[in-house]
């Protein structure tokens, strides 16, 4: 019998898992954009009702901006 000519045992090739595919939710994107309308046209409204407030609206919309971009880096870098 010669070795040759036997059948070798195939094994599979080995698939390593893919991460999920990360898309956006149609209703979480719809949620955020709602959101983020009715605080930017409260605040809005706020500022023309009370002029007084544009300051402290402004200083806080600052620093709110500021903490959102660190906050979208941040999850951006660990989604990889």
């Amino acid at each position: 019998m010669s070795t040759a000519t036997d059948p070798q045992p195939q094994t599979p090739p080995q698939q390593t898992p893919q991460p999920p595919q990360s898309a956006v939710d149609p209703l979480m994107a719809l949620c955020l954009v709602l959101v983020v309308f009715l605080v930017l046209g409260g605040a809005g409204y706020v500022c023309v009702v009370h002029p007084v407030l544009i300051a402290p609206i402004g200083a806080v919309a600052g620093v709110a901006a500021a903490l959102a971009a660190a906050f979208a880096v941040v999850i951006a870098f660990r989604r990889r």
